[in-house]
């Protein structure tokens, strides 16, 4: 059971990838590469942190239930410290575009929607 939930985060993971390259590369060819940067930071705030709460919960895999309710905890409050710590500092980073920051962010967390409803 481990390697199949090892499996599908894998692969949520790998197509969050995928689809951040996807947007970034088409905001570069579409604009230039203030674009395609900024596109690309907004799909690293969504990935980092999921990759985190990804590694807490594979980490707790066939661990007692409180444990494992404990790891869920921890990593979805380091998800969203991690989120909040990334956005902090992508705005720091001069000219940054909100449109293309946001549309990868949402993009590469719509992919989660996306899993949900392929179930």
């Amino acid at each position: 059971m481990t390697s199949r939930k090892y499996s599908t985060v894998s692969k949520i993971l790998s197509y969050q990838i995928l689809i951040i390259l996807i947007i970034t590369a088409g905001f570069g060819f579409a604009g230039d590469w203030q674009k395609g940067l900024s596109s690309a930071l907004g799909g690293m705030a969504a990935f980092i942190p999921n990759l985190y709460f990804a590694l807490k919960i594979v980490k707790s895999s066939g661990q007692p239930a409180r444990k494992m309710v404990n790891s869920f905890y921890a990593g979805e409050s380091g998800k969203l410290l991690l989120t909040a710590a990334l956005f902090v500092m992508i705005f720091k980073v001069p000219n940054i575009e909100i449109l293309p920051l946001l549309v990868g962010y949402i993009t590469a967390l719509s992919v989660f929607w996306f899993a949900l409803l392929m179930r």
